[in-house]
């Protein structure tokens, strides 16, 4: 019966039907065919609802829509514009730095390629890039989103895994520095080699602190952010709140306030991107329960540490597994259908579970860039006005800091374990 339903998941997403329907068809038949009661499907999608970390997700996709609805993201990018615009690269360096910036408040790559992102790739094709290289980038520097804190995909990992989401959004900042580091490099190798242009002189410190000023107040926003979980002032899901709250203040005392236009419509774009994770979480939790019922995590268990019990080799494995996945599912079906699965046979093998959550992320993230799904890809060529395969072919370099990365990440627990530790 557990093989019948993941090949009709499978065949149903192959036919092009939505994933929330490929999830929950196979789910609600298996309860149908089995004798349980119906109701038991709507008590199981409402349990999975009634989670106090879950309510960090709508709030922090709201945080980013209202910076970008509020024109905040342009200031940070001005700020990061007049600090890279001079270094080899040019305006892919200051895409790299304000993307890390901006993920200190909007946790989500989607939401950083959509809102600056369009800033972004509308400055560098003015500036001599092409449209092609400009969202290859834009999307290589966003992947660093869900990595550094705040990140939805984290708090959905470590509300699905029972893992300390604390622990797992502190634990990305050393990867997510250590990727931007590589992917600025890469950025330096590209600029070299096709003489990117840049700009023409450094920039004053006057100029610097020009932009610095308008810009301080969002800086703000990730210090405060991580410092308050660091200290233990409070949890994800109220440092959303709180992040939500010191963005509204700092719009209406230092950028000019919001209209009720751009707020209203805020408010509606995170509903309606909430809506679809959400709904994804509630048909997955009665998957997720068919799974246990037919004991698949076990048996997938016992298939696993049949190959071996090195959590190097297991690490390896599930890396392979999970680029493979983050090919065909978005981060949150993969993470709510295969993180529970290889979350028990790896921390049997002694895998830490923040460790793993680091891993797992940082893999669904590479699928955004990776055919045949790559939603990252379809949004970029949108964007830019260029086609996906002309995106796919200017993100290939950006692969070597991105397979590099998860490379070291994986070979090194300790970059992600470090300041865990320390909290610990």
């Amino acid at each position: 019966m557990a093989v019948t339903l993941i090949l009709a998941f499978v065949a149903l997403f192959i036919l092009g039907f939505p994933v929330v329907i490929a999830i929950a068809v196979p789910a609600l038949l298996y309860v149908i065919l089995s004798g349980f009661p119906l109701e038991l499907v709507a008590q199981r999608m409402t349990y999975a609802l009634d989670s106090f970390p879950l309510v960090a997700v709508p709030v922090f996709i709201f945080a980013g829509s209202l910076m970008n609805q509020a024109g905040i993201t342009s200031y940070i990018y001005r700020f990061a514009h007049t600090l890279g615009g001079r270094v080899p690269g040019g305006l892919a360096q200051v895409n790299v730095i304000g993307s890390l910036i901006f993920a200190g408040t909007s946790g989500a790559a989607l939401a950083d390629m959509g809102g600056l992102g369009r800033i972004e790739i509308r400055a560098m094709v003015r500036s001599g890039f092409s449209p092609a290289y400009a969202a290859a980038i834009t999307g290589a520097s966003a992947v660093v989103g869900p990595i550094f804190p705040p990140s939805i995909p984290l708090v959905i990992y470590g509300a699905a895994t029972s893992t300390s989401i604390v622990q797992l959004l502190i634990g990305g900042i050393m990867p997510a520095l250590l990727y931007t580091g590589l992917l600025m490099l890469t950025v330096v190798w590209l600029a070299y080699k096709y003489n990117h242009p840049r700009a023409e002189r450094w920039p004053t410190f006057r100029q610097i602190w020009a932009t610095f000023v308008p810009a301080l107040p969002a800086l703000l926003a990730p210090v405060l952010l991580v410092g308050g979980m660091l200290d233990g002032l409070f949890t994800p899901t109220e440092a959303a709140s709180i992040t939500v709250a010191y963005i509204l203040l700092i719009t209406v005392i230092f950028y000019g306030g919001i209209t009720w236009e751009r707020l209203r419509f805020a408010l509606f774009d995170a509903v309606k991107t909430t809506s679809a994770v959400l709904i994804i979480v509630a048909a997955a939790a009665v998957f997720g329960w068919v799974m246990a019922i037919e004991q698949l995590p076990q048996i997938f268990t016992r298939a696993l540490l049949s190959l071996s019990t090195d959590p190097l080799m297991l690490l390896l494995i599930v890396n392979i597994l999970l680029l493979i996945v983050g090919m065909f599912l978005d981060s949150t079906t993969a993470t709510l259908l295969v993180a529970p699965l290889v979350m028990a046979p790896l921390t049997m093998a002694g895998v830490d579970p923040v460790h793993l959550g680091i891993i797992f992320v940082f893999n669904l993230m590479i699928g955004l860039l990776t055919p045949p799904m790559g939603l990252g890809l379809f949004l970029l060529s949108h964007i830019a006005g260029v086609s996906m395969w002309a995106v796919l072919r200017a993100v290939l370099p950006f692969y070597i800091p991105l397979i590099v990365s998860l490379i070291i990440i994986t070979l090194w627990p300790d970059l992600s374990l470090w300041l865990p530790k320390m909290m610990r």
